[in-house]
């Protein structure tokens, strides 16, 4: 039999990688995408793009209001993107861009659905320069989820638990562009800017964070940007 895995698909690099790796380990795929009220579907629609490119068994949609409860710069009209910031700047305390709850509330509907589908795993293209700044990318906060989730699911109690699986956890920017490429995962299809112009702003801290791991490996991003004077 087949396993399944349902993947936290948001449409930006990362997940990108992750798909890939869900279905380089032999995984049926299900993507499940998320308008939790951000302020831009750029990303939902990368979402969409790559879940046809991949060919998923079925890619899930769901909207969820998180957005009027959680107040972010992703959510919020009236906090502002933060821009042009250095490394030290973007790891050194939480961003405005941390969504509160939103990796524990994702990862419960995936969980959800997930037992739903028998599916044996869920992916999350959780990563290390998330987790400096996000505590809900944090490796501590996984495991515990896998624990709630053996803990709190008909089949952890049957003994037959649903893995978390985030396999570029410790993964650099610049090794996740690596993994993507030997993968050829279509990197044109993602976006990973915080705003949703016509072309990536190269300001805020995930286009900077992109662009950076392209450029370690010497790589070229064929997304287009309106600068990227860092590098």
């Amino acid at each position: 039999m087949t396993n399944r895995a349902v993947v936290l698909l948001s449409g930006g690099l990362d997940s990108c990688v992750t798909l890939a790796i869900a279905r380089e380990d032999g995984n049926e795929l299900y993507a499940l995408t998320f308008d939790y009220g951000q302020k831009h579907a750029k990303e939902v629609e990368s979402a969409k793009k790559l879940a046809e490119y991949y060919k998923v068994k079925r890619h899930m949609f769901l909207r969820i209001p998180l957005g009027e409860i959680a107040e972010s710069a992703l959510t919020t009209e009236e906090v502002p993107v933060p821009e042009n910031r250095s490394v030290e700047e973007m790891t050194l305390t939480i961003p405005s861009t941390y969504v509160p709850g939103r990796n524990i509330v994702l990862l419960s509907y995936a969980l959800s659905w997930a037992e739903t589908v028998h599916a044996d795993s869920i992916y999350i293209g959780a990563h290390t320069q998330d987790y400096s700044g996000y505590p809900d990318c944090r490796p501590e906060f996984l495991k515990a989820f896998q624990n709630a989730a053996a803990l709190g699911t008909r089949r952890g109690a049957e003994g037959r638990e649903i893995e978390l699986k985030y396999p570029v956890i410790d993964m650099t920017k610049a090794q996740i562009v690596t993994k993507g490429a030997e993968l050829k995962v279509p990197f044109e299809l993602t976006w990973s800017c915080y705003k949703g112009g016509e072309k990536a702003c190269g300001a805020c801290d995930s286009c900077k964070f992109r662009l950076t791991g392209f450029r370690d490996v010497g790589l070229k991003d064929p997304l287009e940007y309106e600068v990227h004077e860092h590098l």
